[in-house]
């Protein structure tokens, strides 16, 4: 693999690293924050959405600086919100100062799942697409881990105010993450088809592949030109709700709906509080939740090995029936009080998902939109994962207050049954296919 490939992927997938920490360590947090401001079940569904509010207004318009600025860019002012919001959230002196430094965090996460995997995915061979891609989402599970694990920490050392001090330490990976953007290159594709420097990409593309000829790179700028259909430099000739799109309009929409959909943002968030349902002291509830960070990782390993070897329908094929089978054990544990095994089926579900959705989302709706549309079609993508986080996550106190927890992941799991029947017939295969190639694979190309 080329070393220059895997760094810049490397370095634009640690925004994934600040989104899995930021997103997650509200769990260490919530219940002292609660306490603190005496919140109801609606002013603390409220204060703990906010980043995810803010994540879906930045999914939202995220489209429009990474194509208008260019992707590195982008990311680059994606490490500011992140440094801002954690250096105001350890800070925060009320309910809605906490809110609005959330939400400036969540601005961050909802631009960055639309410049990170794109970003990769355009600088990325075909061949290698699908396990460079993929490392912004084992970034997110690595943050995942290293938040458990740092709530822990400071809970067991930090006797007041542990919390802000949980929120706080995230702006030392975000400083970092912002000054490595500074060494990105501009996308080649970006320059080329957005920005129409045909000199400017051909140099990148030269060191993303020294050892091709220069008619091989020639050629794959005359694919990339090809490609976009445009009337002037930003405006698609063709609008981007067009029957044209269909197929890779539906598979991003439905792709990240089954994510949320599966539970998986609230069981994260929630997770000392699921355990403690389960019986647990809120001590051992955080150590098992980062026994859920550490079977996120390993599972994400696994996933990202295999998804450009068996591809991606295949992962989801697998994913869903880990779903099926993980949540509906659960709720019947729940139902017949056989708590015992409750961290187990968390922890079989977080590998289901860790192998599955987790590794295929931001790769698959990252390749399925042609160039011209491609930052849209990632912030529609976007925008859907993190509109139904929210609302799950706003949601989520108020339901375990009036469901049964074997409701609740019974419902989960029909969601995912719904899920399984949408691969089998609908999904198709993107593997080892170049971007501009994807265009016909997915009937896009006339």
């Amino acid at each position: 693999m080329n070393q220059r490939v895997f760094l810049w992927s490397l370095t634009s997938s640690l925004a994934g690293f600040l989104f899995g920490f930021d997103t997650v360590v509200i769990s260490g947090a919530e219940k002292a924050i609660q306490d603190l401001w005496a919140l109801g079940d609606l002013q603390h569904g409220l204060a703990l959405s906010a980043a995810l509010w803010g994540t879906v207004v930045g999914s939202l318009v995220g489209g429009w600086p990474t194509d208008k600025f260019g992707r590195k860019n982008t990311l680059l002012w994606i490490g500011v919100l992140y440094l801002v919001s954690a250096i105001w959230s350890g800070l925060a002196t009320g309910m809605v100062s906490f809110m609005l430094a959330r939400f400036i965090g969540g601005l961050g996460v909802g631009i960055s799942t639309v410049a990170a995997p794109l970003y990769i995915s355009e600088i990325s061979p075909p061949e290698q697409r699908g396990t460079l891609t993929g490392m912004f989402q084992f970034n997110i599970v690595f943050g995942i881990l290293i938040a458990f694990a740092s709530n822990y920490l400071i809970g067991s050392w930090v006797a007041e105010n542990a919390w802000r001090w949980m929120l706080a330490v995230e702006s030392l990976p975000a400083l970092i993450f912002t000054a490595m953007c500074f060494q990105l290159p501009a996308s080649p594709r970006w320059l080329i088809a957005i920005r129409k420097d045909r000199a400017a990409g051909i140099s990148v593309l030269e060191q993303l592949r020294p050892d091709a000829s220069p008619v091989d790179i020639q050629q794959t700028v005359d694919e990339i030109v090809a490609s976009v259909r445009t009337e002037s430099d930003l405006t698609p000739a063709e609008p981007f709700w067009s029957r044209r799109l269909f197929t890779p309009i539906s598979i991003a929409f439905l792709v990240a709906f089954f994510n949320q959909l599966s539970g998986i943002n609230a069981i994260l968030y929630f997770s000392p509080r699921i355990f403690e349902l389960a019986g647990m002291g809120e001590q051992t509830a955080l150590l098992k939740s980062i026994g859920i960070g550490v079977t996120n990782l390993v599972f994400t390993f696994v996933g990202l090995y295999l998804i450009d070897r068996i591809g991606r329908r295949t992962l989801l094929l697998i994913g869903s029936a880990g779903y099926v089978l993980s949540l509906g054990t659960c709720a019947y544990a729940f139902h017949s009080e056989t708590f015992s095994i409750v961290p187990l089926c968390i922890f079989a579900f977080i590998a289901a998902h860790a192998m599955g959705q987790g590794a295929v989302i931001w790769v698959l709706i990252s390749e399925v939109f042609p160039n011209e549309h491609r930052a849209a079609g990632q912030s529609l993508g976007s925008f859907t994962h993190w509109i139904f986080a929210a609302i799950l996550t706003l949601v989520f106190p108020s339901v375990v207050d009036h469901f049964e927890p074997e409701i609740i992941f019974g419902f989960f799991c029909f969601m995912m049954i719904l899920q399984g029947l949408w691969v089998m017939t609908m999904l198709p295969e993107t593997k080892g296919i170049s971007l501009e190639q994807m265009e016909s694979q997915l009937g896009i190309r006339e």
